[in-house]
């Protein structure tokens, strides 16, 4: 077998069906049915059994699949390595952006950028759900995202923790002071409309939830919107009152808001870095997640 043919049969494994493997690898079918009988025969052994157009592993198709992916990887990290050692540190970073991102990210760039102007940047936001589905796909190196998530297949590093505020078209606050002299509670801002970051971002969503189920209420939520800057519009108009991270309100500032702390326990939104495990990362986005490693550790000292 050589690499060619593991790629084949990745592609086959993964499609279950000679027809959409073949598009994949934009190819006719035989010469793809052709290649999957030689390895078969080489091999000595079945990699899948058929019903119609439908495969189906084999117990060893499905040991030479794990076998073929670790193969192919290491094949893809030697050529990178090897291209980026006579290069330098070059080509682009594609880092994806938490609508709620956090705030140091611009300031770690820009040191990057002076120490490897080569290294071009792609960045896109969205919201930490999209995040996470493009890290898999490997269509992002890395991307900040708002925690809690499932980090199973993830490396990350932690970035830190900061309050949430609880925030009101200025004069509908009613008895509820501006912050930082009093504090609102969970159960005086449960008798307001909400309007909330979308679901779609997990982690800030189900924390606020969270917080009012512990205490027993059930909060009123008339919205959810993912563009922070809209939903901060909304609440100036007296759509509804939010809760959001205090790096959000300093990066979208409004006129018309009165921003109040939350009594203690003080709810906190934490954020992470992440980026996919057993994946190979290039030199410049390891060297990336240095700087942003460093950054984070003289923030803690």
């Amino acid at each position: 077998m050589d690499i060619k043919q593991l790629h084949y049969f990745i592609a086959l494994a993964e499609e279950l069906q000679v027809t959409s493997a073949a598009n994949r690898l934009h190819m006719s079918q035989p010469p793809l049915s052709q290649q999957l009988k030689l390895m078969e025969t080489e091999l000595g052994v079945p990699l899948f059994t058929r019903s119609g157009r439908h495969l189906e592993l084999t117990a060893p198709g499905k040991l030479l699949y794990e076998h073929a992916l670790t193969i192919t990887r290491l094949m893809d990290e030697a050529k990178a390595e090897v291209q980026e050692s006579g290069l330098g540190l070059r080509g682009k970073l594609s880092v994806g952006v938490n609508t709620l991102s956090d705030e140091r990210l611009p300031r770690v760039l820009s040191t990057f950028r002076a120490l490897y102007p080569n290294v071009t940047f792609k960045i896109q936001q969205n919201e930490t759900n999209t995040l996470t589905q493009l890290i898999r796909s490997k269509l992002l190196d890395l991307a900040i995202v708002r925690l809690p998530i499932a980090l199973d297949e993830f490396e990350y590093i932690e970035l830190g923790e900061e309050p949430l505020y609880f925030v009101t078209k200025e004069e509908e606050a009613g008895a509820v002071a501006p912050y930082p002299h009093e504090a609102a509670s969970f159960e005086e801002i449960a008798k307001h409309p909400l309007v909330l970051p979308s679901t779609e971002g997990l982690g800030l969503y189900q924390l606020i939830l969270e917080q009012f189920h512990i205490r027993g209420l059930s909060p009123t939520i008339v919205g959810e919107c993912s563009d922070i800057g809209m939903l901060l519009e909304l609440v100036a108009s007296g759509f509804g009152a939010s809760i959001l991270p205090g790096t959000s309100l300093m990066r979208n500032p409004k006129d018309n808001l009165r921003i109040t702390a939350i009594d203690s326990p003080q709810p906190i939104s934490r954020s992470a870095v992440i980026w996919l495990k057993r994946h190979y990362l290039s030199k410049a986005a390891q060297q990336l997640i240095h700087l942003i490693r460093k950054e984070v550790s003289d923030d803690h000292s």
